[in-house]
């Protein structure tokens, strides 16, 4: 691994419920990021979003976080006041959440929204952030980026939509990007050339992802670490490449329910699930 930009140490985020009951949405969960492509793994349910969301502090009350740290380079998430947060979030670790319809601001154009984005976190002045809105909808390969500047969320397609949430987020030029499942409601086709986009702008900035995604494929072809979860905690750790020694039953489990052309088989196996695996501690890996 590169430069260390992120350190994650026991992490638990919980939730009360009205019957007195604490839900554990992650539990212990440790990691590490540099300058790389780190994948996180998992079912529905299985803590990842919320994850990502507690290294920005997007959990709100009456869910509870709680880690040893969460250090971004020297600073320690947890021990900032919200109004240094604010300065963290966004211009300098990013988020694209899952579905555009839901991020973007139904009644305001989006260059406006890019616009606005890119003034907050760096104090440009509107001609400067008109001219960075045309530059960052070209840098996600929007053609005609004059005519999409000027549009509504809800003229524009799912994948378009993306690219611009991603251009969005990146205008700020930020050291981390949080994607969370960016890809899971676009077709094959536009599936890749978003990640090409999201891929090359991480490269030539020398920027950290943080890659959310319940495709265990797609991880293992796009990222250069995979952190795999279930019920909360980290079970196994392994490098992409090497997917495919994993050893944990549940890691092999998911891997033998993905149909193969090259090993057709009748029927998939069903996952048999060892109550076991939702109290085992975190792992640093076991490849």
């Amino acid at each position: 691994m590169t430069e260390e930009l992120l350190r994650v140490e026991d992490l638990w985020v919980r939730f009360p419920t009205p019957s007195g009951k604490v839900v554990e949405a992650v539990r212990g969960v440790s990691f590490s990021l540099g300058r790389e492509r780190l994948g996180i793994v998992g079912e529905s349910g299985s803590g990842k979003s919320m994850t990502g969301r507690s290294i920005l502090r997007l959990v709100r009350p009456p869910g509870q976080v709680q880690a040893k740290r969460i250090m971004f380079h020297d600073q320690d998430l947890l021990t900032l006041s919200e109004r240094k947060m604010r300065q963290v979030r966004g211009n300098r670790i990013s988020m694209v959440m899952q579905d555009p319809k839901f991020s973007l601001n139904p009644v305001m154009t989006v260059g406006r929204q890019i616009a606005e984005a890119y003034r907050l976190h760096t104090g440009a002045s509107r001609r400067e952030a008109k001219r960075a809105t045309l530059e960052m909808l070209e840098a996600v390969q929007i053609r005609d980026p004059e005519r999409v500047r000027d549009l509504y969320p809800h003229e524009v397609s799912g994948g378009m939509g993306q690219r611009i949430m991603i251009a969005m987020m990146l205008a700020p030029d930020p050291e981390i990007l949080i994607a969370d499942e960016p890809t899971s409601a676009l077709d094959v086709t536009v599936q890749t050339s978003v990640l090409r986009i999201i891929d090359r702008l991480v490269k030539e900035r020398g920027m950290g992802l943080i890659f959310i995604s319940h495709d265990l494929n797609l991880v293992a072809t796009f990222c250069d670490r995979i952190l795999i979860m279930y019920a909360g905690r980290v079970v196994e750790t392994c490098e992409a490449s090497r997917l495919h020694e994993a050893k944990h039953p549940y890691t092999r489990g998911l891997l033998n329910a993905l149909p193969r052309l090259d090993e057709p088989k009748a029927a998939l196996e069903a996952m048999t699930r060892d109550p076991a695996w939702t109290e085992a501690p975190s792992v640093d890996g076991y490849l």
